[in-house]
């Protein structure tokens, strides 16, 4: 399994997941689709599916169009997240195969959107898994954000200064680890006190909805 990253929009990535035996590959969020059909015909991969995370435009705005240019191809979507273009709509648990090796699992997680899928990619025994989550983890902006909540914690700001010499560079920001999400992203630190304290709530999932919300109004 091989995976190319494609930079979109200002700060999005679509992505190629490649099935090396068979050179068949998948787009996840490929809003802007012409950049993934170029990078797939550069690697003379052959574009089979889509995976979209879910249904906002910078991430599902380009199903349109690539159904236009790949006549045929599969769109997958989460089952109640109204995704545009959608062919096939997945639930938490459902199994897509790619070429030989390549497993795909879709998992509902819900809190950017109702209906948003992230999906856990698996290949041979010894290659590492690979989970695409959207806008469910975050970088730069997010960084910015989480910093607000927590202006001491010592990883936040560091992963914030690295991300930020990464963009300076025209260097990718991704991938991330599960480990560096638990200690920087306020989305999954919901069940700790302090953070409970923080915004005011009681409980992780109190805490949730308040975050969610003064990121929906944060501007930054």
């Amino acid at each position: 399994m091989k995976i190319h990253h494609i930079p979109c929009l200002e700060d999005n990535y679509s992505y190629l997941i490649v099935d090396e035996s068979t050179k068949e590959a998948a787009a996840v969020d490929p809003v802007e689709p012409e950049k993934l059909l170029e990078a797939a015909n550069s690697h003379g991969l052959t574009l089979k599916l889509v995976l979209t995370t879910h249904h906002h435009w910078d991430h599902a705005g380009g199903n349109e169009k690539i159904k236009q240019l790949v006549p045929g191809i599969k769109v997958y979507g989460g089952s109640i997240d109204n995704v545009k273009g959608c062919t096939h709509k997945v639930e938490n648990g459902d199994k897509v195969s790619l070429g030989a090796d390549v497993t795909i699992l879709a998992l509902h997680t819900p809190c950017h959107t109702q209906g948003h899928i992230s999906y856990y990619v698996t290949g041979k025994e010894d290659e590492h898994p690979a989970v695409f989550t959207g806008d469910t983890l975050y970088s730069v902006k997010n960084l910015q954000f989480a910093l607000t909540l927590e202006p001491d914690n010592l990883r936040i700001q560091q992963k914030l200064a690295w991300a930020q010499n990464q963009r300076q560079a025209g260097q990718a920001t991704i991938p991330s680890t599960i480990d560096d999400e638990l200690e920087t992203n306020p989305f999954m630190r919901v069940d700790l006190p302090e953070l409970q304290e923080r915004v005011g709530c009681k409980s992780p999932v109190e805490a949730l909805g308040e975050i969610r919300k003064r990121k929906d109004n944060w501007r930054g």
